[in-house]
């Protein structure tokens, strides 16, 4: 008698700890996906498509100057630094 009083009240009280437990990690889920970042549209991933072409554009005309003699080593190197930290 006493199993049976022991686990009508146990079952239950398990059920509900699970189901907070759930609810818990849902909620958690939940705010972990509303959180994200946006994606980008599509204006701004050309933007920068095209920053890149750009940029790669500028490297190439610098590297074909440097290649004909007129810029150094040096000169090359400063620039080229100078285009990709801006």
């Amino acid at each position: 008698m006493e199993k049976i009083i022991f686990f009508a009240l146990a079952i239950p009280i398990l059920g509900f700890v699970f189901y907070l437990g759930g609810t818990a990690i849902m909620k958690g889920f939940k705010a972990k996906i509303d959180n994200r970042p946006q994606k980008l549209e599509e204006n701004e991933t050309e933007d920068t498509s095209s920053n890149n072409n750009q940029l790669s554009k500028e490297i190439t005309k610098l590297n074909e100057l440097r290649q004909s003699g007129v810029l150094t080593e040096e000169e090359f190197d400063k620039a080229k630094k100078k285009l990709l930290n801006n």
